[in-house]
């Protein structure tokens, strides 16, 4: 048995997932990839188990690959798949009894991760498509319209693999941001360590960047409405949903909201 366990923050590119990796570090006991000579300081370029390169992981792109979508049973669910990742990923994390990995790849991922590590669990960042529409504009070519397209695509995926995972919370970029003592407690509690006090950075919803830039179609809406999304960057309300094998865990993170979560 590893005398670690990985967390795993996963999502579409500019939804946050750097955010909350960031935050997650923060917490005790926690190791984090720092200063890796990759983006972002991503495992994803640090391993070779998993073959990776910018076509793989594209904005905008990667989510709906078939070939990027790693479940149980395929060719990579193996021993050496694990082995090689652990070897090589030990240099550039540090002490700790978790360990975070990000990468957005992580969103097509994580049905393998949780059979090569067992004892993983994963957090899902997503944000309001239009937004990430207007953030991944200037990286990838394509009309508004279709990049929100490709958000609903890869969110049904997402919806799909939800019931396969054991532990996993879905945190919305727009959630975190307004309370995000709150959402750090949560995580705190998903992970059974204690929270901090404070957050190490300033959070700001920045939505409003982008607001304009593309807008939902009436059909849009509809698939988005699952999600708490609407038209204009208009957020509903919505009940994050939160997997945890234990009921006793499943109950902190609900007292730590003070919502009524999915199980």
């Amino acid at each position: 048995m590893l005398p670690h366990r990985y967390v795993f923050v996963g999502g579409l590119h500019r939804s946050g997932t750097s955010l909350v990796a960031r935050i997650i570090a923060g917490l005790p006991g926690i190791a984090a990839i720092r200063n890796a000579p990759v983006p972002e300081n991503e495992g994803v370029y640090l391993q070779g188990a998993i073959p990776h390169t910018a076509r793989h992981g594209a904005p905008m792109h990667f989510a709906t690959d078939p070939a990027q979508h790693h479940v149980e049973g395929s060719p990579y669910d193996k021993r050496a798949t694990r082995d090689r990742m652990e070897a090589d990923w030990a240099p550039f994390f540090g002490a700790g009894s978790w360990r975070v990995e990000k990468s957005p790849v992580n969103l097509t991922r994580m049905r393998l991760y949780q059979q090569l590590f067992p004892l993983s669990q994963f957090v899902v960042v997503i944000r309001h498509p239009e937004a990430v529409a207007g953030a991944v504009a200037k990286w990838v070519d394509g009309a508004p319209g279709d990049l929100i397209d490709h958000w609903i695509a890869a969110h049904e995926i997402l919806a799909t693999d939800l019931p396969f995972l054991h532990n996993v919370v879905v945190l919305r970029y727009e959630d975190l941001v307004a309370r995000p003592m709150d959402w750090r407690a949560a995580l705190a509690a998903f992970l059974g360590v204690p929270a901090e006090d404070t957050v190490p950075e300033d959070i700001a919803d920045r939505n409003g960047n982008y607001l304009g830039h593309a807008t939902l179609t009436r059909a849009q809406a509809q698939a988005c409405a699952a999600w708490g999304y609407g038209p204009g960057m208009e957020v509903m309300p919505y009940a994050p949903q939160i997997r945890h094998s234990l009921n006793e865990t499943r109950g902190a993170i609900r007292a730590t909201l003070g919502w009524a979560a999915s199980t």
